[in-house]
């Protein structure tokens, strides 16, 4: 009897510190959000944390001691730490993305950019193994590039059974003439760069390409003269050139010059560009050095062709100052220039 008597004297003292606990408990809190309320109304962040730091601590020591007597106190007490730390904790500013910028250790093809290709012949499990998708036998699954895109079995191709018309008849006849205008000679003249070799003083396309306004490589036909930069001609040129239109006939003669247009196949071309690709003559057969010779007399050139029927029409027209025509041969004569051999 005594022995249950104080069991039941024991559950009771119990229950009373677990109800002192609790309202103790409850007072703390009550106690802890009057703090807050107030640490919410000062300016400084550092007030707030000193003053919320000091208060937590003296109810966290209360806690303490009866974490130790209930498990209902050590789940207030883990509560209150928890607001604690979160009060305590300065807030984190919200930041946007971070910026990353393009460099050589992070530069990349997009995902999906770069396919890999298909291994063949690596079994049937690859889909594209034995034969390699190419069948049995025959000419296109041999090495190579098998038959031309074009081929139709050995009927003539359609591009052959089309009629030539325009340019198809024409393309190679095409001339490539490089541009020179009537300015840019005079320029040359002017700074002193362009100085004719003969001793008649004909500038000629050799005098060109020495005085640098192109190199002998890009002369495949010829040039043409043009009349831009007509305004800036003032000395007296002769000229002899392949082609020359209208205008710039008109700029030169106007002052006192003359234009004579003379045919060149390719032989005569490098002839004319290159005469020490040619044999040497004999002494017996060269000019004296004194009387004006030039590179093309020491060396043994080719005859001059005539030009052929499509462009005869050109070199025999005195408004063109084609070179075949009387009217333009009377004319050097008198002006005391070498015949065109």
């Amino acid at each position: 009897m005594m022995s249950s008597g104080t069991s039941l004297a024991m559950r009771c003292a119990a229950r009373v510190s677990a109800k002192n606990i609790t309202s103790t408990v409850t007072r703390s809190l009550s106690s802890i959000a009057a703090n807050c309320t107030t640490l919410n109304n000062n300016n400084t962040a550092s007030r707030r944390g000193l003053d919320s730091s000091s208060s937590l601590a003296s109810h966290m020591s209360l806690l303490s001691l009866s974490s130790t007597k209930s498990p209902s106190s050590s789940l207030l007490s883990n509560n209150i730490r928890t607001q604690s730390s979160t009060a305590a904790a300065p807030q984190k500013s919200q930041l946007g993305e971070p910026i990353t910028f393009l460099t050589l250790n992070n530069l990349a093809d997009n995902p999906g950019a770069v396919k890999r290709a298909r291994r063949v012949g690596r079994g049937i499990g690859s889909s594209k193994g034995k034969t390699c998708g190419r069948g049995h036998k025959g000419q296109k699954s041999r090495a190579g590039k098998g038959v031309h895109p074009t081929f139709e079995g050995g009927q003539t191709k359609f591009y052959k059974r089309l009629p030539k018309m325009g340019r198809m008849k024409n393309a190679k006849f095409k001339l490539e003439l490089i541009p020179l205008n009537v300015g840019k000679v005079q320029d040359y003249v002017t700074m002193g760069r362009l100085v004719p070799e003969r001793s008649d003083g004909v500038l000629t396309m050799r005098d060109f390409v020495k005085a640098g306004m192109f190199p002998a490589s890009s002369i495949k036909s010829g040039v043409k003269l043009l009349g831009d930069g007509k305004t800036f001609v003032k000395d007296k040129l002769l000229l002899e050139v392949p082609w020359a239109s209208a205008s710039a006939i008109a700029a030169i003669e106007a002052k006192g010059g003359y234009v004579t247009t003379v045919h060149y196949n390719r032989l005569a071309l490098r002839a004319h560009l290159k005469p020490h690709k040619f044999p040497t003559k004999p002494k017996a057969a060269r000019a004296p050095e004194g009387e004006g010779a030039t590179e093309h007399d020491k060396h043994l050139l080719p005859k001059r062709a005539r030009p052929p029927p499509k462009y005869m029409q050109y070199y025999t027209d005195y408004e063109k100052r084609g070179y075949l025509n009387p009217r333009v041969q009377l004319e050097r004569k008198q002006r005391g220039l070498k015949d065109i051999l």
